[in-house]
Order: structure tokens, then C-alpha cells, then sequence
């Protein structure tokens, strides 16, 4: 286990428990009690726990994680999702795609394919993101026209919010908005932590054609502080293969066309 991954694993504790020893994490992880406490060290130093005698407790701040400490959570998982997800878009249109490491597996997935890149008239792909992260990956791998929106950095998700980038928002329209979210529910609709995302989000949604919610299946059946939007202006569910029938089921019965990878 490397050490984002450790320092995930350490955060989820602290989220699910509020407190956690160093002898505690040590057998969990199956690691030095050493390491843990350079660890927990390195973690206080950011800011992200409070440095304990013996151990740690949260912050409060670990439910939303910066993006690099979440890339090892259900990453195949992520994958397959991303890949799914891809293959929703055609030639030619104008994607709208949010930020998160669902999000980035889709641009990842969008990147690689050949027919999605030709230089041939109307087939170019455009992408319209407000996440730094989303459009790096998709500059560095392809031929794509990529759109930015403008805003503040939220540094923990890479992700610009604000009424700048909302200005740009209004202006254009999507194809297909495809968005990475921190929970959805088939009553509550989908949702995110921040309200700045989720207000640029809400937008992507406004000035799209089809949405296509792209979440794992931990992310079923949650919910979080700031609704994107309503289950009813969902098309398509894209999660993984591990979703409850039950919860499929709900989902389905709502309308939403959903497809496990």
C-alpha cells in the first residue's frame, strides 16, 4: 500500500470512528506503528486530523477529501465506470464533463478513443469542463477542442467555481453533460458536498440535452449538502457492477436508464 492510499485508509477510519490509535491503525493496515505516526504527522501537518497522544482525531474536514488522497478509493471500479461512460459519447458533440476521479476516468477513457480525435470536419470532440485536472488530461492525450470555465480553484478538487465561470456556462450548449457526483438518490436527486460545485454542476445540467450521472455504487442511495439536481433530469446512471438490484431497481422505477460496469 502506498502512502496516498494509506493516508486514504487513515481518513476513512477517522471519518467513520472520529478517533484512531496509532496501535489501531498499525494492525489495520498491517504497517509499522512507525510509519502510522509519521503518517498522522504529516496528516496534522495539513491540517487534515488533530495530533493526539497516541494517536488522532478528525477535523471534520475528511468528507471531502482532496482528490489525490480519493484516487486508490474503488479505483477499478472508477475505471470501468469511465469507460462505460465514454462510450455513451459520439463524434462530434459537445460534452460537458465536471470534476472528481470518476470524472477524470471518463476523460481518460475519452482521450484514447481514435474516433473521437480525427481531425476530419465535424468529428472533433469538444469538452467543456470547469476542472484544471479534467482539461490537463485531455490536452496532454488528445486532439480534442477543450473549453475551460473560468472561476476560483477549489484546490481540493481542482475544480473552478464561481459566478465566472457561470457566465461561460450560460452561453453554450451540451450535448451531453456527464457528471461525477457525491451521492444520488432516486428521491433526493444528485448531490454534492460543496454548494460551489454544486452550482456549477446545476448549470452544466441546465444547459444540457441529456445528463448522465457517472457515480460508484457507494455513492448510491447517499446524500449530501447541495442538491444538483432533481432524479427526473437524470437520463442515464452509469456505476459499477457491486450497485444493489434494490437500489437499481428504485432507479429504474424513476425513470433512470442505468448501466452497471
Amino acid at each position: 500500500m502506498d502512502r496516498y492510499a494509506r493516508w486514504n485508509a487513515l481518513l476513512e477510519m477517522l471519518t467513520d470512528s472520529g478517533r484512531v490509535s496509532v496501535e489501531e491503525a498499525a494492525e489495520r493496515l498491517d504497517v509499522s506503528q512507525a510509519t502510522i505516526r509519521r503518517d498522522f504527522d504529516q496528516l496534522a501537518q495539513q491540517q487534515m486530523i488533530t495530533r493526539t497522544r497516541g494517536g488522532a482525531v478528525a477535523n471534520g474536514v475528511s468528507y471531502d477529501l482532496p482528490l489525490r488522497y480519493k484516487t486508490a478509493k474503488h479505483s477499478a471500479e472508477k475505471q470501468r465506470i469511465g469507460t462505460a461512460a465514454a462510450a455513451l459519447v459520439s463524434p462530434g458533440t459537445v460534452v460537458g464533463l465536471n470534476g472528481g476521479t470518476t470524472s477524470t476516468e471518463v476523460a481518460r477513457a475519452l482521450a484514447v478513443r481514435p474516433d473521437l480525435n480525427t481531425s476530419a470536419e465535424g468529428a472533433q470532440l469538444t469538452v467543456v469542463t470547469n476542472a484544471l485536472n479534467i482539461a490537463n488530461e485531455l490536452l496532454v492525450r488528445s486532439r480534442m477542442k477543450v473549453v475551460v470555465a473560468g472561476g476560483v480553484v477549489r484546490p481540493k478538487s481542482f475544480e473552478l467555481v464561481g459566478p465566472l465561470g457561470g457566465a461561460l456556462l450560460r452561453e453554450v450548449t451540451l450535448d451531453v453533460a456527464l457528471l461525477g457526483v457525491d451521492a444520488i438518490d432516486p428521491q433526493l436527486g444528485a448531490a454534492a458536498h460543496h454548494e460551489g460545485e454544486a452550482a456549477m454542476n446545476s448549470l452544466m445540467v441546465a444547459r444540457a440535452k441529456r445528463v448522465v450521472v457517472i457515480a460508484d455504487s457507494s455513492k448510491l442511495g447517499g446524500h449530501a449538502f447541495a442538491r444538483i439536481c432533481p432524479v427526473d433530469r437524470v437520463e442515464t446512471l452509469v456505476t459499477d457492477s457491486g450497485a444493489s438490484p434494490d437500489v437499481v431497481q428504485a432507479f429504474r422505477e424513476a425513470g433512470v436508464h442505468v448501466v452497471c460496469a
